[in-house]
């Protein structure tokens, strides 16, 4: 083989590497991406189907009711209402009336099933994203007031 096919096939087999690194970080990253919804954009049927995200909101004042491990309750945003169920153990600062951040999955019926469930660990925190969509469902709200 002259060198020249050498370093050709050395090049080609190194790009052919490179290309199959850059595919698997490419599709680990993309598995393990985790979007971000408000009750209104799961509503409005923004939110995926089948694939795990996140939904943020406040846990509705009396919707809390707990069975041995399993904990029911409902987020929203004071437009709409996500009902969301969860086993596991809660975190120590999850309340009615709070910020709640959880991740699962959205079933065909509308009903979201918690994996994980994350409290505001303060009184002045609360996801960038969480607090954009409440102001948001706020400002709709007091629109429909008005008219």
């Amino acid at each position: 083989m002259k060198p020249r096919h050498k370093r050709t096939a050395i090049i080609a087999g190194g790009l052919a590497a490179l290309g199959i690194a850059a595919y698997l970080v490419l599709n680990a990253f993309q598995s393990n991406l985790v979007f971000f919804f408000s009750p209104t954009q799961v509503f409005a049927g923004e939110a995926p189907k089948n694939r795990a995200f996140r939904i943020g909101g406040l846990v509705k004042e009396g919707t809390v009711k707990r069975d041995n491990l399993t904990v029911a309750f409902v987020v929203t945003d004071t437009a709409k209402e996500v009902p969301v169920s969860y086993t596991g153990i809660l975190p120590d600062l999850f309340k009615e009336g709070k910020g709640v951040v959880a991740q699962g999955k959205l079933d065909g019926n509308g009903h979201f099933t918690a994996t994980e469930v994350l409290a505001k660990h303060d009184e002045n925190y609360m996801p960038p994203e969480a607090k954009a969509a409440l102001d948001q469902a706020q400002i709709q709200k007091t629109i429909k007031s008005l008219k």
